[in-house]
């Protein structure tokens, strides 16, 4: 299948996606732990036909979607990125490489997907409302997932100095093209600026250690299946503590 390709865009994307001058973006953790967890957090709650992920990256979340559903597009604003996806997805993922300001997609979808990709927007109400008013089916659920201002990792790294606030946005986020930290009352406000109708709020894993931390403690037996499982149930009872936030919405008025 062919895929669609964007205008070209302002902001270079390609780099974006790239780990430079010292920061490190893409971590085992995100992949290997909060992946599946996400996946885990959204079951509940999926519709039965077709799945929009917007910004699928190199595919790597995507892998989870398939399991659930035979019916996927895509559709990502990396170049790059998009061709990683496409060597390890099945032929059957419809992959559109635009911007999601620019992208125009053929129909709406029972399913929509935006995980830690909203903070990285320019304007992320317009966005979302292009998912209520366009892209989302009537009866469809929008799944959007953001890192949380608030997890403990990032409270203790305040008060060790090593960023001003609990929502700054840091110089390696700003490199990697992240515009704001959400919180999960200001997501809200956004995701209902933008007409949507939020039924369900919660968070995914209590996170008290940094990424490079987990990463590190990931090649040993320190932490096992069981203590993982235990950060997952717990983030679902203090969800302003957890790595991740996390709202299913549905279709609002227009």
């Amino acid at each position: 299948m062919s895929d669609s390709t964007p205008n070209k865009p302002s902001r270079d994307y390609d780099r974006e996606q790239r780990d430079g001058s010292g920061s490190h973006y893409a971590y085992g953790f995100d992949t290997d732990v909060m992946h599946p967890f996400m996946m885990r957090s959204f079951t509940p709650f999926l519709r039965v036909g077709s799945c929009l992920e917007l910004g699928c990256s190199k595919g790597e979340f995507t892998l989870h979607l398939q399991q659930h559903f035979d019916d996927i597009s895509c559709v990502e604003a990396s170049g790059q990125a998009i061709t990683i996806a496409r060597q390890k997805l099945d032929d059957k993922v419809e992959l559109h490489h635009a911007t999601f300001e620019a992208a125009t997609l053929p129909r709406d979808y029972n399913n929509v997907v935006l995980t830690h990709v909203l903070e990285h927007l320019d304007d992320p109400v317009a966005v979302m409302r292009r998912i209520n008013d366009e892209w989302l089916a009537d009866e469809g659920r929008f799944f959007l997932v953001c890192p949380n201002a608030n997890a403990p990792s990032r409270q203790i790294a305040v008060k060790m100095g090593l960023i001003s606030h609990n929502s700054a946005v840091t110089p390696p986020e700003a490199e990697h093209g992240h515009r704001c930290t959400y919180t999960l009352d200001t997501l809200e406000r956004d995701a209902t600026a933008a007409g949507l109708k939020v039924i369900h709020r919660s968070g995914i894993f209590f996170k008290a250690l940094a990424n490079f931390q987990w990463d590190r403690l990931l090649q040993t037996d320190i932490v096992s299946p069981e203590y993982l499982e235990g950060c997952y149930a717990l983030g679902q009872q203090y969800p302003d503590l957890c790595s991740s936030i996390f709202l299913v919405c549905e279709r609002g008025s227009t």
